[in-house]
């Protein structure tokens, strides 16, 4: 069933983001708190509520890794930030905030676990070969997000 919910979560997620007042607010304070406080957005309270869903999200993962491997791990993947930021950005999500969608992160789901199973199958691969290829995408995904913006703001959009 573990499918069914995430794909669930992300058409919710989908809808609130693209279709409510709410997710309008979460990209206006993502994209600039001042300018989305001053249009008369409580700031303060978006963030509480963003941050209590990334929680909940977090605890509804936790669930469901435990109920596929019918065991808790006892330690965290140090790697699951890095890949984390990875998937976000190279979904189209910006650093710099404001922008993004949430198949566009999906995307970069796909990316990321294309390429680890790649370097999974690729027999003669170490663990630190495998890091130094994905810091490397992410380098690569967090330049073009930069000379993105960079020429999005030169154009005056």
């Amino acid at each position: 069933y573990s499918i069914y919910i995430v794909f669930g979560v992300l058409i919710v997620a989908w809808l609130v983001l693209r279709y409510t007042t709410f997710g309008r607010h979460v990209y206006a304070v993502g994209g600039n708190p001042e300018a989305a406080r001053r249009a008369g957005i409580n700031v303060t309270l978006i963030r509480i509520c963003v941050f209590g869903l990334g929680s909940m999200l977090a605890g509804l993962g936790g669930i469901l890794v435990v109920s596929r491997t019918t065991s808790a791990p006892t330690a965290v993947d140090p790697r699951l930030l890095l890949l984390a930021i990875a998937v976000a950005v190279i979904g189209g999500v910006s650093l710099f905030g404001g922008r993004g969608s949430v198949w566009g992160v999906v995307l970069g789901v796909l990316i990321i676990g294309c390429l680890e199973n790649g370097l999974t199958l690729f027999a003669s691969a170490s663990a630190a070969f495998e890091q130094m290829l994905e810091g490397a995408v992410l380098m690569a995904a967090v330049v073009l997000d930069a000379l993105t913006r960079r020429r999005n703001a030169v154009s005056g959009r």
